[in-house]
């Protein structure tokens, strides 16, 4: 049992549950009895306590923090430094995190990415401007809320600008992300944010990470001395000024990269104004590199120093006077490429004078060529083949790589070289399945996305925004191809989500309750907002008192509105119930490991047969909410995983 659940700290805050867990404190969930709302509590762990520098850094966060208010930074609400125990009273986040977001979704729109990084990038501009770096820009450290709206958290390792920091002995960071500076110990500045968050907006775009390596001090050398794949080489589809501001928040050098959060802010909005601006970069400049899941980990400078130095070769140095002079590499690779071609010649022309160069049939070596993804017509009449080798089908391959009809593999491979049985066995890429669209049409747009994914033919799935009188916010308008159309892999689908009417007239909510009034508000196509309890109000209990939105007033739809509601919060239904209904793999057999989830937190795990064809579970949460919630149904037998359709549960 945790020591701090039950527990009641300065007679204020009760701890109810540990929500999460860092390499410097753990964070709870609490209630404020003060003002009778939950909150996060980060408190410093108890092994650290007496460490002076953990201390420090629990201190330089908690000082850092409270300088900053922000609609896109995490919210703190109280600090105590006692000596007994040192903590953070926060916001609650209802949401996941960026880094939880992208795995269920895979490589992101690109609109969406536009709409993530603004938004980070104007939670630093706020943090900067107050002179505090974060120094950690991640996506495990990005919160994506149920609006959509982002996030910055966890200030741990944030220092302040004007304290003259820099790091000799371990640059702090997560290696991933982690900016060249920061990664070598040298100085670093708002920039270096600017470098990670670039990093996050690479990730976000591709799918994946600039760099990879088998260990942190690989991948910082690659963070000092590499240029990432650029992302339109990964994915066409991103325009190209977005790949620019990308690459130059990326640049290893810090005097190439924006000088400030509100520059590339500015560009991010051009290119929101207008995806074909001309942001007046050079690609190619911009990818010159400088002259010179993970949790947070110190990494060693002095190592990365000695790596990196054999990575990019000492500075040559003249002989001393006493030392004989050294042949030259290059000298030497010059005269052993002429001795080579020498060798090269004697040899063609002793085979020239005994006629080895005959027909196919003699005793000459000839090279298997790369036939793979020509089709069986092409690669007999390929050069290489023709007249010397008999391409020989030996039967039929599944494959989203290659078009039916091509080539997808071959025996011998290319490359062997062949005296005797001229002949290349080939598989070529069968006809696909014909799989048919799905109707979406009227689904939440993220299920949606999450069906098509789930259809495994590496379908280009892009989406736009429509107003919409018949459907509510995030709902599919509709699809190309339509539903019930043939698709084809790596087929490009387009799908139409409502953005709710254009415009809404607001009707009067006050007297309602509060469970019936964000129901009819989200059928309108507003959004509902924070939700307030006024436990003075003599109206009865769980009555909508006040709105934040003018009865008749007319608003865009989406809008957010919020509520006031009389009584408690204890004095309502604190949670209703709703059971979701999910049916069990065709293809799996046996026992099964069935896990529940709800939104992107795993609740109950139990072991029950595949030939329930179904199974269901009961989900809890406050009245007029909804959350999304599926099962993982894992094989006992192969370890194999599957995800049910991902469902919205309203209570």
């Amino acid at each position: 049992m945790d020591q701090y659940i039950g527990k009641m700290l300065d007679d204020r805050y009760e701890i109810l549950e540990l929500i999460g867990t860092g390499g410097m404190a753990n964070v709870y969930k609490a209630r404020c009895h003060r003002l009778n709302r939950l909150v996060a509590i980060k408190i410093l762990k108890s092994d650290l306590a007496d460490n002076a520098d953990f201390r420090r850094r629990f201190h330089d966060e908690s000082q850092a923090v409270a300088q900053l208010s922000h609609a896109n930074i995490v919210s703190v609400y109280d600090v105590s430094t006692n000596p007994d125990r040192e903590y953070i009273v926060m916001e609650l986040i209802d949401g996941i995190t960026l880094k939880q977001y992208m795995e269920r979704r895979g490589r992101m729109d690109w609109r969406e990415s536009l709409h993530f990084i603004t938004q980070i990038m104007r939670g630093l501009s706020h943090a900067h401007s107050r002179g505090i770096i974060h120094r950690d820009i991640k996506p495990q450290n990005i919160m994506v809320l149920r609006d959509g709206s982002v996030k910055v958290a966890d200030f741990g390792i944030a220092c302040l600008a004007n304290a003259g920091q820099t790091l000799t002995q371990e640059a702090l960071g997560s290696v991933h992300y982690i900016s060249p500076e920061q990664a070598r110990g040298d100085r670093i500045d708002a920039r270096s944010d600017i470098y990670s968050a670039g990093v996050v907006l690479y990730e976000m775009l591709t799918g994946r990470l600039p760099f990879e390596g088998d260990s942190a001090v690989s991948v910082a050398i690659q963070h000092l001395s590499s240029v990432p794949l650029a992302p339109r080489d990964i994915d066409p589809s991103i325009p190209e000024p977005l790949e620019l501001i990308c690459m130059k928040a990326m640049n290893s050098d810090p005097n190439k990269r924006y000088a400030s959060a509100d520059a590339m802010i500015e560009d991010l909005e051009k290119f929101r104004r207008d995806p074909s601006v001309d942001m007046d970069y050079i690609r190619q400049e911009l990818s010159k590199p400088a002259a010179d899941s993970e949790p947070t980990m110190p990494i060693p400078t002095a190592q990365v120093a000695s790596a990196v130095k054999k990575h990019t070769g000492e500075v040559r140095r003249e002989p001393e006077d006493d030392e004989p002079p050294r042949r030259d590499k290059r000298s030497i690779a010059i005269i052993a490429g002429i001795f080579a071609a020498a060798v090269l010649l004697v040899v063609l022309l002793f085979k020239l004078i005994l006629g080895d160069f005959g027909p196919a049939g003699s005793n000459k070596s000839y090279t298997v060529p790369d036939v793979r993804g020509m089709t069986v017509e092409e690669a007999q009449e390929a050069e290489g083949v023709k007249d010397i080798f008999t391409v020989h089908v030996q039967g039929m391959r599944k494959t989203d790589e290659y078009q039916p009809g091509q080539i997808v593999e071959q025996d011998p491979i290319a490359g062997r070289t062949r005296k005797s049985n001229f002949v290349i066995e080939v598989y070529v890429a069968e006809e696909p399945e014909k799989v048919l669209m799905k109707d979406l049409t009227g689904m939440e747009y993220r299920q949606a996305r999450v069906l098509l994914t789930d259809l495994g033919m590496s379908l280009k799935i892009e989406s736009r925004e429509e107003s919409s009188d018949k459907y509510g916010a995030n709902a599919v308008i509709r699809t190309e191809p339509a539903a019930d159309e043939p698709l084809t892999a790596g087929q490009t689908v387009i799908i139409y989500y409502s953005t709710g009417p254009e415009s809404v007239v607001v009707p009067t909510f006050t007297g309602q309750n509060i469970a019936d009034a964000t129901k009819n508000a989200r059928d309108l196509g507003l959004t509902v907002g924070e939700i307030t309890y006024d436990p003075y109000n003599i109206a009865e209990p769980g009555q909508v008192v006040e709105q934040s939105l003018e009865p008749t007033s007319e608003v865009p739809g989406g809008t957010k509105i919020s509520f006031t509601v009389s009584g408690s919060k204890n004095d309502q239904q604190s949670q209703t119930s709703r059971v979701a209904e999910f049916s069990m793999p065709a293809d799996m057999e046996g026992m099964l490991k069935v896990e529940f989830e709800q939104d992107g937190v795993i609740l109950d795990s139990q072991y029950l047969s595949a030939s329930l064809g179904k199974v269901s579970y009961t989900f809890t949460g406050d009245p007029g909410t909804s959350s999304y919630v599926c099962a993982y149904f894992t094989s006992l037998d192969t370890e194999a995983t599957k995800v049910s359709d991902i469902q919205e549960v309203i209570f």
